[in-house]
Parts: structure tokens; sequence; C-alpha cells
């Protein structure tokens, strides 16, 4: 798992790698710089844009001079440096590539006020104003500059981090720093990247490795975690010679209901496709005909009001709310499968049950996990103001209560009874459609039943899930569940060739 810190961490990696390989502060500023422009290239190749590139007088700014000279140098055509003046102290680097800028004979423009920059004519604008230390809103002049650039309409690429934007902590629900089309940041991406209200700050980012001490970035305290395709490869098992259905466990879903029998299909056809030896689905007798005409390799176990409690105990693994629906015959079931003290697998109607039934989720067994989306969350926890107050609380309750927890989103945290939290990046918008859920948790319950750690299980179906969806997306404007669940093993076999 790639370690991922904070960006005073990140400032420290800085500073050790200095030492360490025995460079100075500007040559590794030299190097961001040079993986910077090598992203930029890629994305905007044309060398006839008339690019402005806006340098603060920290660190950041520095970034940017360094990055208008690479750029002078590689015969981008019309390059414009506007030096934003707006703090009296300015970064030993930053003087330094000042320096280098005007041995290349390369003018740059001073900016006392925001208001100098009202006429700023450019296709591309570089933001190198502020980095990734601030911790506040944008105040006085910063403030409208931000205001002013995002007024331009034009294509931004922010340095780092857009300026306004803190790389970690609550994203202030009135953003008013600059909106960047894209961020090319330095080494690894930031926190804040990955939750939502970073959409008013950033459309997308990409990441240039700038030989920061791999080991000592492993070697920091950090709960945050980005799961990586090796990562996935080393978790997989290979199937054996001479393995049978009886190797890979029997997923039970208890799921489905009269009018919603498609949740509890969908989640059977990812737990089959996932590998689960056995799929059974505990379903009303109206779904009988629909389960048996759609999967027929998956068996029905008739939920009726007098199932015996042992009909469920020889189950590897019981999953339990898609389709479900509220109703007290299916409070009371819930609760029965909490008495045999094994750990389940709770998605949509059992969350909301357990949200009414706070008695019930404090019985859950150890090594449960649970998959909530946002509201879901709130109903269980209470409400939150923002992503990183719910991710606070989603780590807290995990370890507290020694759960897993998967808050859903486009990117899917896992939240460990270890306090470590996840972070998922596969999966895309066009996998914005119903059923998707439903899929997720088959899925889960699908390694669950063979043998995976819940641990494991979790953080491997919210990569797997996302990873079909991007295979399909290649070819697709929008995905249906239904599909991704058939991309399960082509995937799977991909992952693993």
């Amino acid at each position: 798992m790639q370690n991922l810190l904070t960006s005073a961490q990140l400032q420290k990696a800085d500073i050790f790698t200095i030492q360490q390989q025995g460079i100075s502060s500007v040559e590794l500023m030299e190097r961001a710089a040079v993986g910077f422009v090598a992203a930029f290239k890629k994305a905007f190749p044309e060398r006839k844009n008339n690019i402005a590139i806006l340098c603060g007088r920290g660190n950041n700014g520095g970034d940017g001079l360094a990055i208008a000279r690479l750029l002078t140098e590689d015969d981008y055509k019309h390059i414009k440096v506007y030096l934003v003046n707006f703090s009296a102290k300015q970064s030993e680097d930053y003087t330094a590539n000042l320096e280098r800028l005007t041995e290349k004979k390369i003018k740059s423009i001073t900016v006392s006020k925001a208001e100098d920059l009202k006429d700023l004519k450019a296709d591309i604008v570089i933001d190198a104003v502020l980095g990734s230390g601030l911790n506040k809103p944008l105040a006085g002049e910063y403030a409208t500059l931000a205001s002013l650039v995002n007024s331009l309409k034009k294509t931004v690429v922010s340095v780092d981090v857009p300026t306004g934007f803190n790389a970690e902590g609550e994203i202030p629900i009135a953003y008013n720093g600059i909106k960047a089309d894209l961020a090319i940041c330095f080494q690894q991406p930031k926190l804040n990247f990955f939750f939502p209200e970073s959409v008013a700050a950033l459309a997308r980012f990409k990441v240039v490795d700038i030989g920061l001490d791999k080991d000592f970035i492993t070697d920091q305290p950090s709960d945050w975690k980005l799961t990586t395709k090796a990562d996935i490869k080393h978790m997989l098992k290979p199937r054996a010679n001479f393995t049978h259905k009886g190797t890979y466990g029997h997923a039970l879903l208890v799921a489905g209901n009269d009018t919603t029998m498609g949740a509890a299909l969908l989640s059977a056809s990812s737990c089959l496709h996932i590998g689960a030896g056995l799929t059974t689905v505990c379903l009303p007798k109206s779904g009988l005909v629909a389960l048996n005409s759609t999967l027929p390799e998956v068996m029905a176990l008739p939920r009726h009001e007098h199932l015996d409690i042992a009909a469920f105990e020889k189950f590897t693994t019981i999953a339990i709310g898609p389709g479900l629906g509220t109703e007290e015959e299916n409070e009371i079931l819930l609760a029965r499968l909490i008495s045999l003290k094994k750990p389940l697998i709770a998605d949509a109607d059992a969350l909301n049950i357990l949200a009414q039934r706070k008695d019930l989720l404090d019985d859950l067994a150890a090594q449960s996990i649970l998959t909530p989306h946002l509201k879901e969350f709130d109903r269980l926890f209470g409400v939150h103001q923002n992503w990183w107050e719910r991710l606070i609380t989603a780590q807290r309750e995990a370890r507290t209560r020694h759960l897993v927890i998967v808050l859903k989103n486009q990117y899917t945290f896992v939240c460990l009874p270890n306090g470590e939290v996840h972070i998922n990046a596969t999966g895309n918008p066009a996998m914005a459609s119903g059923g998707m859920g439903d899929v997720l948790t088959g899925i889960i319950a699908g390694l669950v039943a063979q043998s995976y750690p819940a641990e494991t299980a979790a953080i491997l179906a919210a990569y797997l899930h996302g990873r079909s969806g991007d295979e399909l997306a290649k070819k697709s404007f929008t995905i249906n569940a239904s599909r991704l669940a058939l991309q399960l093993p082509k995937t799977l076999r991909k992952i693993l060739d």
C-alpha cells in the first residue's frame, strides 16, 4: 500500500532526501519542475499557446519560475511570467530561480495588486502562487486574485495544489481559491484530492515522481493508504489444482423483496462471478422464478417468518440488505442473524434497520463489514458537515467497534479496525447508475466466502468493482450494474496474468 502523507510530512521527506542524496533544495526544485513540464507537455503539446505563469514569492513560486525557464527552453513560444508580490517574504529557492530566469533573459512582470491582472491575456494560466502549506481560506489580495483568475474562464494548471486549497483537513464549504482544470502534484496525491468537496478546486490531478526517498515515506506514521494494482495482485490467490466448489465457500445473500428482486439478482450475479464456490439467495417466494430463470447456478432459500435459525448456520458468510425492505419481519430476521455471533456483511436496508436499532449495531460481531453510502452513513452515525469529518468518524467507529466500514463514493474509503483508511482510486462517473452498491456487496460476500479476511475482502472488492468499471468505460459512455458483474472474471484474469 502506498503510504499517504500530510504536507508537513512531505516537507520532512524533502529535507531527508536532500540530506540523504547530497543535493541542494534548489536541485530538488529543479527535479519537480522537470517532472511538471514533462506532464504539462503531454497534456498541452501545442507550443503556440499563450501561457501566463503566476508565481508567488515562496517555493511554489520558485517552482513556477523554473517551469517558465524550462518551457521556454522547450520552445513554448509565448510565455509571460507574473511575479505576484503580495508578501514581504521571499524564499531562497525563489530568489535562485528568479536569478536563473533573468540570466536567460526571460522577462517578468511584477504584480503588486490583483487588479494588475484584470486584462490578463492567456490560453493557459499556470498557477504557482501558493503551495500546499495553506490551512485557512484566502484573504486580501490573494482572494481577489483567485476570484479574478476564475472569472477569466481560461484553462488553469496548478503547480502541486491549486492556490487556496488545503492539502488535508476540512475543506471549507465556501471555497474561495483558484479552480484548476488540472493539478500536477509532486510525488503523491494530496489527501484532500480524494474528497468530493475537492471538485470546487480541481477537475483532475496528475502525480509526478520527483525522487523523494521512498523508504522514508514508507516509514512515516500514517493511517492513510492508497491501494495500488501491485497490492491487489499480491492479495489475490490464484486457483490451485484439485480445488473444487467446496474450496471456495458458500455465500448467502439475504436480499430482495416483492418489488426489488433486481437488487438480489445483481448481488447474486457478482458473488457468483467473483468466484464463490456456492451462492444462495434467501428471498421471498415471489422471486423464485426470476432467480431460477436468470441465474440457474444460484440456489434459493425461500424466506418466511418461520425460517429456522439453524438454516443459516451452514454458510461460510452471510450478507444482508440489498433490496430487503425495512419491514418488521426483516428487522426480526436481522436480529436473529446477529444473534449467531458471526460476522455479517450489512448493506442498504440492513443499514437502515441498524440506524433505527442501535442495540443491534452494538451487537454486531467483530469483523463485520458495513457498506454505507453517504446518507446511510449519516443515518448510522449522525449528520456530518463535510467528508473529512465523516471519515474521522468512520475511522473511530471502525476501530471502536472492530468493524470494517466501506464508505462509498467515487473514491471509496475502506476503514479498518486498526485505524487505517485505505483509499480506492478505481472507478469512474460512467458507473453512476442504480445497482452498483448491490454488486459491490455481492463481490465482498464472494470474497469472504473464499476465505479472504474481512479487511482484505473489502479492499479487494472496492478495487475490483472500480477496475471492472474502468475496463468497461473504455468502450462505453455509461455502464449498468449487470454488465459490471459479468466483467469481474475478465478483470481478475487481467490482473493475475
